[in-house]
């Protein structure tokens, strides 16, 4: 039950926000009673918060998995995050709008930790960019924290825009996004 009412809240705010949708819509759109959300959430921003660490605790276990792969180059495992971040809006397109979207409705406590999360998963990214021009895969002269922030920028604005169901799979706009970002900082 947990499930589905994170499930069904996730759609209510993508559709009418956070602020707009009462615990009561999530109820009523279930069929089930407040007794039943009260026992798995204490509190709407709870639930919020749920939210946001499922989505950020998944990108930063799958990061995890792509760094941690010795057999990978440096330029593979860009790849390998760009499409994550792209396909990621594909399996979770509503979680990952409600994750920026709807952050600042989180209380300073919760908030802090999902940017320290948020950071860990920018910093991991910064690691990787350092540690390719380290090892000759990149252009020495990088700015690593503006490279890292630009990969970031462009992958996740894209579920503002990005429609799995459109003309470019997730796997042609990740491929895209790559050639363009390599052919920026890739040392010939």
């Amino acid at each position: 039950m947990k499930e589905k009412i994170t499930t069904q809240s996730i759609r209510l705010f993508e559709k009418k926000g956070f602020t707009e949708t009462s615990i009561q819509d999530v109820v009523d759109s279930l069929g089930v009673t407040k007794g039943t959300f009260y026992y798995y959430f204490s509190s709407k921003e709870e639930l919020l918060m749920d939210i946001h660490l499922g989505y950020i605790d998944g990108l930063l276990y799958n990061q995890e998995r792509i760094l941690n792969d010795a057999s990978k180059s440096f330029k593979e495992k860009l790849s390998a995050n760009v499409y994550m971040l792209i396909t990621n809006i594909t399996t979770q397109g509503a979680a990952a709008k409600i994750f920026f979207r709807e952050m600042n409705n989180l209380s300073p406590e919760h908030l802090e930790l999902i940017v320290q999360k948020r950071d860990q998963f920018r910093l991991n990214i910064e690691g990787m960019i350092r540690d390719g021009v380290e090892k000759g895969e990149f252009r020495p002269e990088l700015n690593a924290p503006i490279i890292t922030m630009g990969i970031l920028g462009i992958t996740n604005w894209s579920y503002h825009w990005f429609n799995p169901n459109g003309r470019c799979t997730d796997q042609e706009v990740a491929e895209l996004f790559v050639e363009m970002i390599l052919k920026g900082i890739q040392d010939n």
